[in-house]
């Protein structure tokens, strides 16, 4: 018999839509950055921020080394790479007709549909996992949402 999936906590919930907000922050000031600059400076300032802020968290903490910790896979600092194109798309397209809110939403639902994917294929070592009726009907709604955001949030 399998173990049974805990429940989701409180917690959890209030996590994920604390990144989710600050996402919605990091798009917004990056698209500011983009404005007033280019996509490639609103790219670099929150990498090297974030860089320093990760070197001051390490060297103040000092975690110690676990012994026995194989490298990570090749893909995984592949990372990097996506989050500069990520940031540098999102940049882009905030300050369209899409602006915040298509941006986001659209975000959204390419997260998901990929996420599906990676599902169904058990990519990057994850077990395979059939998505349900309600995944696709969560996935239809996002999408739904997005295009009423999309074409109808300026009529308001």
């Amino acid at each position: 018999m399998s173990n049974p999936v805990p429940a989701p906590r409180l917690l959890y919930f209030t996590a994920a839509f604390g990144a989710g907000s600050l996402l919605s922050l990091m798009v917004l000031f990056n698209g500011t950055l983009a404005a007033n600059g280019s996509l490639l400076f609103a790219s670099w300032v929150p990498h090297l921020t974030g860089t320093v802020l990760a070197i001051v968290i390490l060297l103040t903490l000092r975690p110690r080394r676990v012994g026995g910790i194989s490298r990570p896979p090749v893909w995984a600092y592949l990372g990097g790479v996506v989050g500069g194109v990520t940031v540098m798309l999102t940049s882009a397209t905030m300050n369209t007709a899409l602006a915040l809110s298509g941006t986001i939403a659209l975000g959204l639902a390419g997260q998901m549909l990929f996420s599906l994917f990676a599902d169904i294929r058990g990519l990057f070592g994850l077990p395979q996992r059939m998505p349900k009726a309600r995944d696709y009907l969560a996935l239809a709604l996002i999408i739904a949402g997005s295009l009423v955001l999309i074409f109808l949030g300026g009529a308001a």
